[in-house]
């Protein structure tokens, strides 16, 4: 059975689609492409902005003309992310998607459920007949995971609608009325490269095998962070055998906790027994302290078939390795009004050496905007102290609760009669884009719900089956239901 035979299958067949274009964040152009087509060949009225957010109107089925309008929001790009031995180019080769059990994975790649399901629903309802629903617009927004270009440069007034559904949350039976803000942060250190020192052996020192995961998500899990684990390595090989370091290597995208990290270096060869010795120590008890949450670290240092072309400079590189080592990543602070929810996070993301420059960046979340800028000013004076060059952009608020909304209310009634249970109340610490749409349309009342998926942003991100057909059943009973204006 291939993903496009699942049901419901009129939102698996969309979803294949998906996964057969390539649509990593910033290289949109052929899903945008395809949407539009697919707008137009229904006949219905399709939009792209200059953002490339696409705009698809569905007229309210006879008598429902007197309800409210609802879009449906999902974004469009997806994370890239790939474990080191798979050879896949996410610009130009499909998703490969398979069935585990009650999972759909892809194959060694991240697999774009996030948020390519939520599409998928809406375009299914889009295509339907057979559906009762009032006014309907499809909003599939732009560059999401990459600081929600979409969401923050569509134009007020553009859409209709009175409630938007947001289809990007990711446990089915839960409903969405709020998240966290976002910040981030970039602090970037100058090296001088200098020549390789006589005497010294190169190796390689790779920390590979974490689960990595969504930065908002999964940040509560405590999971291993590859750019920690490998600075708590070079710290005490830089200090001790006075290793040096040539290049390193740590993440990739700002809001996906770095699985792998990567380090040149090289060893006085006295030293090299010593350093072998240490590496597998600090591994030894890493291993241990994750042996729970992360317990497939790998830590290897091997040596390398060739000598570097340089080193960087040694004052520049102690004083970045200790700021790494040193700037707080994790959750900072749960929240005190909703049990459970983290409240305050940073996921130091990316550490990576090049032409000159030591490149360190994280994101920061938090439904409080003070705790936010708190933590922003706790890692500023970090690496200031360090000698980095310090800058944050990007920033947005939270998407304040609100318990009194009405398409909340409507949508808890359609949860119970269809399924006898309540549906939970939830806040997320993850960047919904739902906070910033709020900016040009204040008036919108807003939800977010989806089917379960699990590890978004890593490559053993999946999405449950069965909930794929109890969330679609329960979008088309919440349309047939929407509040009347």
């Amino acid at each position: 059975m291939t993903i496009a035979e699942l049901n419901p299958q009129r939102v698996w067949k969309h979803f294949y689609a998906l996964t057969q274009i390539p649509r990593p964040s910033g290289h949109e152009e052929k899903v945008i492409a395809y949407c539009k087509k697919f707008g137009e060949e229904l006949g219905l009225e399709t939009i792209v902005d200059d953002a490339g957010n696409v705009i698809i109107r569905k007229p309210a089925t006879p008598g429902m003309e007197g309800r409210s309008g609802i879009i449906l929001q999902a974004h469009s790009d997806m994370v890239p992310q790939k474990n080191s031995d798979k050879v896949h180019d996410f610009e130009k080769d499909p998703i490969e998607p398979r069935i585990v059990g009650e999972w759909v994975y892809a194959t060694g790649t991240t697999l774009g459920a996030d948020n390519g399901l939520g599409m998928a629903a809406a375009m299914a309802v889009l295509e339907a007949d057979d559906l009762v629903h009032g006014p309907i617009e499809a909003l599939f927004t732009a560059e999401e995971e990459t600081g929600m270009t979409g969401a923050r440069e569509l134009k007020g007034g553009i859409l209709h609608g009175d409630i938007l559904i947001n289809l990007d949350s990711e446990d089915e039976g839960e409903l969405y009325v709020g998240c966290a803000g976002g910040l981030d942060g970039s602090f970037e250190f100058t090296y001088s490269q200098e020549a390789v020192p006589d005497n010294m052996a190169p190796y390689c020192l790779n920390v590979t095998g974490l689960k990595g995961g969504h930065s908002g998500m999964d940040i509560v899990l405590c999971r291993g962070n590859a750019n920690k684990v490998m600075m708590r390595l070079l710290l005490p090989l830089i200090t001790k055998y006075g290793v040096r370091v040539a290049s390193v290597e740590g993440g990739s995208l700002r809001n996906a906790i770095p699985r792998e990290a990567f380090a040149k270096i090289v060893v006085p060869k006295e030293m090299v027994a010593k350093v072998e010795a240490e590496v597998a120590a600090i591994a030894a008890v890493a291993k241990a302290e994750l042996s729970i949450a992360d317990p497939d670290l790998q830590v290897a240092l091997a040596a390398d078939s060739a000598m570097p072309a340089f080193v960087m400079d040694a004052p520049t590189t102690l004083a970045a390795v200790r700021a790494v080592f040193a700037a707080f990543n994790g959750v900072y602070r749960m929240s005190d009004s909703m049990p459970g929810l983290v409240e305050t996070s940073n996921n130091l993301a990316i550490v990576k050496s090049e032409e000159g420059k030591i490149a360190v960046k994280c994101l920061m979340r938090s439904s409080v905007d003070s705790a936010k800028e708190e933590l922003a000013q706790t890692l500023g004076a970090t690496f200031d102290l360090a000698g980095a060059d310090v800058k944050f952009s990007g920033g947005y608020s939270g998407w304040k609760p609100n318990m009194e909304s009405p398409i909340l209310k409507e949508m808890l009634s359609v949860y119970k009669k269809l399924f006898g249970i309540d549906a939970q109340i939830k806040a997320i610490h993850a960047g919904l884009e739902c906070g910033i749409l709020s900016t040009n349309y204040p008036h919108w009342d807003m939800i977010s719900c989806g089917p379960t998926l699990r590890s978004p942003h890593s490559p053993d991100e999946r999405a449950l089956i069965p909930t794929v057909e109890k969330w679609w059943d329960f979008l088309v009973e919440a349309l047939k239901n929407a509040p009347k204006r």
